[in-house]
């Protein structure tokens, strides 16, 4: 029985050698500040064309992690590429005769690349909204206000959640391009679409993005946008569901069939 501190060294090394999972960290944090910045110092200069309801219910917060939306498609390919590389080159067979025991194994790719995900995500977090902020100029909060550490550190969460639902995905398909060819469209364009839909948005505002993102909210409807039946950590429990899920059926199918 391979030893734990191992197996956690192990993907540890996987990891951080992989150049273009770390590449994808990088971006992750990179592209999302970048876009967050931009809107920011685009919603200063026309924040005074806003309508009425739009002023009333501006969320300064939600406004600098406005490149989540980028950010999330970095941490689905972190999360797939964690995964599907092993299955693309073979490693899995070898990963798999060196620790048999599937649990510990899935068990400790998952717990690395969490935490990676997890420290990203909440630097991501604050540089967004520290750099959003100073470009916002008067219509700025701060870190102290009522429920902006809540949804700062939130969207640190909300990055890791992303990239462990999309190993759950991934370990169930068992590849990399059939993962990201489901979880792009499903985030990017299914999610959006129907959540825009007046009758399917009903489902649409519980799937993991949808209920997740309210985490980065500290106005329940910013900038006129519709109130949703849960507050901000019920979405995040939403969207925790779904992960876990995810991660059983990835248990599931691991346990269950050849490498």
């Amino acid at each position: 029985m391979a030893a734990a501190s191992a197996v956690l060294r192990s993907e540890w090394t996987k990891i951080r050698t992989v150049s273009s999972t770390v590449w994808t960290l990088a971006s992750a944090l990179v592209v999302t500040v970048a876009m967050g910045a931009a809107l920011s110092a685009l919603m200063r200069s026309q924040f005074d064309h806003l309508d009425p309801i739009q002023r009333a219910t501006f969320d300064p917060t939600f406004v600098s992690f406005s490149g989540m939306v980028l950010g999330q498609l970095a941490m689905v390919v972190f999360g797939v590429l964690v995964v599907g590389t092993e299955y693309s080159s073979g490693m899995i067979r070898t990963s798999l005769a060196a620790v048999p025991q599937r649990a510990a194994f899935l068990f400790s790719k998952i717990t690395v690349a969490a935490v990676l995900a997890l420290v990203v995500g909440l630097a991501t977090g604050f540089l967004s909204f520290f750099l959003g902020q100073a470009l916002l100029g008067d219509h700025r909060t701060t870190l102290g206000a009522d429920n902006v550490l809540r949804a700062v550190i939130g969207a640190g969460l909300y990055m890791g959640l992303i990239a462990l639902f999309s190993m759950g995905v991934t370990t169930m398909l068992r590849s990399s391009m059939l993962s990201l060819g489901i979880l792009v469209p499903f985030f990017f364009l299914i999610s959006q679409i129907l959540s825009a839909v007046p009758k399917a948005k009903e489902v649409a505002r519980y799937f993991p993005d949808q209920a997740g993102s309210k985490i980065m909210q500290v106005v329940p409807e910013a900038l006129g946008g519709e109130k949703a039946p849960y507050g901000p950590w019920g979405g995040l429990g939403i969207m925790v569901l779904w992960v876990l899920a995810a991660l059983l059926g990835g248990y599931v199918v691991l346990k269950k069939r050849d490498a």
